[in-house]
């Protein structure tokens, strides 16, 4: 499968070159947090290491102050456009049924078997850019009308609403709409849910049991709780959730919560996977994360581990259910084929292979999810619209505030 993995000098040459203003601050802010992968990308580090690699070049040369901008522009920057573009494009004329290019900001490891599953039964000659969510939205924000891309995945329903605002999405066809439950889609049909992610909590069995949970994800500001927790501030599923508790119960509300959960010296982690391990190992008794990430680790070991995961299904703030999913770009030369890739990745054989491999949520109502799930049809979400979750850049000033990033 032709892949054209966008690097992160581009990207930020990219932004930096004049990205959408609106939402450029979120982008930047958001750079390296996606969760896929082995998620534990964060979003508090990443961004400052790209600024010290241009800076460093220019004092080593001093004495020299041309040689400066040349050693930095033309030996990197020039060497990759002319090999990126032209070389790729043209080797590998497109098959019949017409060339597909789509923007992924979920992993290649991820969602390219899928999508070559794809290519092998329909022809369709599928080519595509990985990167983060957040990258390929700015890049997608400073391509505008000009961008090559007929669809973008994203992990995030966050990038998504961003990317609606800005006017850049098709309106889907009902035929696909209509595969999904409202909640798992764009209000204005603009985008929809192909995967869910549950926010859960993970405890360790031989600290804590079901009823040991507080009625609500509010409730572990209590004083029980100190010293027993695990989060992971950086992390972009959790300033998701962050995000969504703003829209829900409002700014001076998710303030406290997290003031409270750091009155309780909560132990910080880099991401989903090492807040689960922890939990595995009793290291902690509880932490916040997404589904899945237990159900890898019980995949490793060939059987159950020392962990199970807790469900809020009462439309608590912690009953959040994001979904990674894509929209059509507007005016795409092959939104046929986009949109064959959207039913495609919504019939069994698409939700089953998110239900078996990535243990995700199917959203298609005809395909059911892993059984140590909880269905979906027990849990009722939090009122509110998806879309909404796309102020990251108000979170991330929230937890700079109060002194997490």
């Amino acid at each position: 499968m032709e892949s054209r993995v966008l690097t992160r000098r581009r990207f930020l040459r990219y932004t930096l070159a004049g990205a959408s203003t609106v939402a450029l601050p979120w982008l930047l802010a958001a750079c390296g947090g996606d969760d896929d992968d082995d998620d534990d990308q964060d979003t508090g580090g990443d961004p400052t290491e790209e600024p010290a690699d241009e800076p460093t070049a220019a004092p080593t040369d001093e004495p020299t102050e041309e040689p400066t901008e040349a050693a930095d522009e033309p030996t990197e920057e020039p060497t990759e456009e002319p090999t990126e573009e032209p070389t790729e494009e043209p080797t590998e004329p497109p098959v019949a049924g017409g060339s597909l290019i789509v923007y992924s900001g979920r992993s290649e490891e991820l969602v390219g078997p899928i999508i070559e599953r794809f290519r092998e039964e329909t022809g369709i000659d599928v080519q595509v850019q990985y990167a983060g969510t957040a990258e390929l939205a700015a890049t997608l924000l400073e391509e505008g009308s000009n961008t090559p891309a007929d669809l973008y995945f994203a992990q995030d329903a966050g990038a998504l609403g961003a990317i609606a605002r800005e006017g850049m999405f098709a309106t889907l066809p009902p035929e696909i709409l209509e595969r999904v439950e409202p909640r798992f889609r764009s209000p204005d049909d603009l985008w929809v849910g192909l995967s869910g992610r549950a926010r859960v909590v993970v405890y360790n069995r031989e600290a804590l049991s079901e009823e040991d949970m507080p009625e609500s994800i509010l409730g572990f500001t209590d004083s029980q709780w100190d010293g027993r927790l695990g989060w992971a501030p950086t992390n972009a599923s959790f300033q998701s959730f962050v995000t969504a508790l703003r829209v829900l119960e409002g700014e001076d509300a998710a303030r406290d919560w997290l003031t409270g959960i750091q009155a309780n010296n909560p132990v910080e982690f880099s991401g989903n996977s090492p807040i689960v391990q922890a939990a595995i190992d009793g290291e902690i008794d509880a932490g916040f994360v997404n589904n899945y990430y237990l159900y890898r680790f019980e995949e490793e070991a060939g059987g159950e581990v020392e962990a199970t995961n807790f469900w809020y299904t009462n439309g608590d703030p912690g009953a959040l259910v994001n979904v990674a999913g894509a929209g059509i770009i507007e005016g795409a030369e092959n939104s046929a084929g986009a949109e064959e890739l959207l039913a495609f990745m919504l019939s069994e054989e698409g939700q089953t292979y998110f239900a078996e491999e990535t243990f995700e949520y199917p959203l298609a109502s005809d395909v059911e999810a892993d059984p140590r799930l909880v269905p979906l049809s027990e849990i009722q979400t939090p009122d509110i619209d998806l879309s909404d979750l796309d102020d990251l850049e108000g979170t991330l000033q929230l937890l700079t505030e109060v002194g997490l990033l």
